[in-house]
């Protein structure tokens, strides 16, 4: 590592922490000439992603647009602004891992669904409502039927599964929500 101060290229490292959740490693070091100190920061290179969009057109992976659309579909659900980030920073790990250079955006709704199923069937059916773009009551209504058929969907905490609502209460709060009824 090249020092900031005399560009001499030997350093020694002083002290090595994870910092930002893990995602990168901060570095204290010493230049071996001036004995100056100088902190850097080791990160994962990620490989830009792109998006392709419905209409064709393509843009670069945004992961706070990705935080925005789970954020909204997650407003008053009780779920901690730091779970909603730990969540994207799974799906953008999994888009690195999983995907080639490109995507669909297809491809990462069905992906962010996958893990709001785990999380809140209210966030599940917002987001659903926006990214399969329900026209009426009946795309609800499908969905709703959907994850009836289908409880392995939905992944209920032990602390919730004491606090069951019965389905016709929780599907009139679900269309509360959306503003259907």
């Amino acid at each position: 590592m090249q020092c900031p101060y005399c560009q001499y290229t030997d350093s020694r490292v002083l002290e090595s922490r994870s910092t930002e959740a893990g995602q990168s490693v901060r570095r204290r070091r010493e230049c071996l000439r001036c004995k100056h100190r100088f902190t850097t920061y080791e990160r994962i290179e990620f490989v830009p992603v792109t998006v392709i969009k419905r209409d064709g057109k393509r843009e670069s992976f945004d992961r706070s647009k990705l935080l925005r659309g789970i954020v909204r579909a997650c407003e008053k659900t009780g779920i901690d602004q730091r779970r909603l980030e730990a969540l994207v920073d799974e799906i953008e790990a999994e888009v690195q891992q999983r995907f080639g250079r490109e995507i669909t955006s297809n491809e990462i709704g069905e992906l962010v669904l996958q893990y709001l199923r785990g999380e809140s069937e209210v966030a599940y059916v917002r987001f659903a409502s926006v990214y399969r773009q329900f026209q009426g009551i009946r795309d609800f209504v499908e969905t709703l039927d959907h994850l009836k058929s289908n409880p392995e969907l939905i992944e209920i905490p032990p602390s919730e599964q004491t606090h069951s609502v019965n389905s016709e209460t929780w599907e009139k709060s679900v269309l509360r929500v959306g503003n259907w009824e």
